[in-house]
């Protein structure tokens, strides 16, 4: 059974509570569940893991070159800002999706770089908390593919 890591970044611990405005009432644990029955549906097993922390990202990435055959991951603010996590996803051989609850193109300036889209197979923004069942559906896609 081929493993696929979702990691997600900082603040997204507090989906659901957080700027439900902007990201929905849903919980992590809510998209975690969703992602699950996704995965079992695939043949996919799945490790669904989240940090506060850039260098704990990091090292989950580089536990996924000998443990996942993909990575879905939304790295919240590191996405704009974390060059090493970029880095991290360089050095890693599968295919990587990059989720974003909102759509970063219609916020702040800030927001519309992503360092990780340097690296992703694809990208799924504005989609709310669904974008993570739509990169699960397309990563056992590029699995079977691949």
């Amino acid at each position: 059974m081929q493993t696929v890591f979702i990691l997600n970044g900082p603040n997204l611990n507090l989906l659901g509570k957080r700027q439900p405005e902007i990201y929905g009432r849903e919980t992590l644990a809510d998209v975690e569940a969703a992602c699950r029955e996704l995965a079992d549906n695939f043949g996919l097993g799945l490790r669904f893991m989240q940090s506060n922390a850039e260098h704990q990202i990091i090292d989950w990435i580089h536990e996924a070159r000998e443990a996942a055959a993909g990575i879905i991951i939304n790295p919240g603010a590191f996405t704009h800002t974390s060059i090493a996590i970029l880095d991290a996803l360089n050095a890693f051989e599968g295919p990587v999706l990059e989720v974003h609850i909102s759509n970063v193109h219609k916020r702040e300036s800030f927001r519309h770089h992503s360092y990780v889209s340097l690296r992703a197979d694809g990208v799924m923004a504005g989609f709310g908390v669904e974008g993570y069942a739509l990169a699960t559906r397309r990563m056992a896609t590029l699995l079977r593919s691949g």
